[in-house]
């Protein structure tokens, strides 16, 4: 059994026109749905901004800049059966490649090299049936007046 531990996680939600970049993915044990801005884990020596900049990178293949702190969220779920906990960085940032805004997706790949795809949603996506995560966020981000 692998050692319980939190994770610190910096994700951004790319917002444009009432609308956020998320990954839909799939928890098997719940069967439900759920959506997740791009990001991933901060690196040891790292801040969490530049993790930001590196993930999108590795993941969607483009640059951003831009980059600002939305807020701090602390999250614990169960996902797959297993529960979780982790410290996210919420951030927001600008595609350098105007363009991307135009595409309906955006083809991505994780660092274990599984394909996904990134698709704009606007709040009628999320629901009590397929939520975005991790909690608090939807709520952070009507603050931010970033969602409806």
């Amino acid at each position: 059994m692998a050692a319980q531990r939190i994770r610190p996680l910096a994700l951004c939600v790319f917002h444009h026109n009432g609308k956020i970049l998320v990954n839909q993915a799939y928890d098997k044990v719940k069967e439900q749905h759920f959506f997740r801005p791009i990001g991933g884990g901060i690196e040891f020596g790292e801040l969490s901004a530049q993790t930001v900049v590196r993930e999108v990178r590795e993941e969607l293949g483009v640059a951003i800049s831009g980059v600002r702190l939305l807020g701090t969220l602390e999250s614990l779920f169960m996902y797959d059966g297993t529960q979780g906990h982790e410290i996210v960085q919420i951030y927001d940032a600008d595609f350098d490649d105007s363009s991307l805004y135009q595409q309906p997706h955006l083809n991505g790949h994780e660092t274990d090299g599984m394909a996904f795809t990134a698709s704009w949603h606007d709040s009628s996506s999320f629901t009590h049936q397929a939520p975005l995560v991790p909690v608090g966020l939807y709520e952070l981000l009507k603050k931010a007046g970033l969602l409806d």
